[in-house]
């Protein structure tokens, strides 16, 4: 968690036809692209939600 970490953001990608919604910061935003796409597509009901964490590994001895 450092200051200047990369955000960490999600998205939903619809596990029926494999769209994904946009990347965002809030989690309710990339819950609210599924919702619309459900709205749209009634019968896709099975979603999965991609979360992007920064990882950083610092130098040294390493086990």
């Amino acid at each position: 968690m450092e200051p200047d970490a990369e955000p960490i953001t999600f998205a939903m990608q619809c596990a029926v036809c494999e769209q994904t919604g946009g990347r965002t910061e809030e989690q309710a935003g990339a819950r609210s692209w599924a919702t619309g796409h459900l709205k749209a597509n009634p019968e896709h009901f099975t979603y999965r939600e991609l979360i992007t964490r920064p990882c950083r590994f610092e130098p040294g001895e390493w086990l």
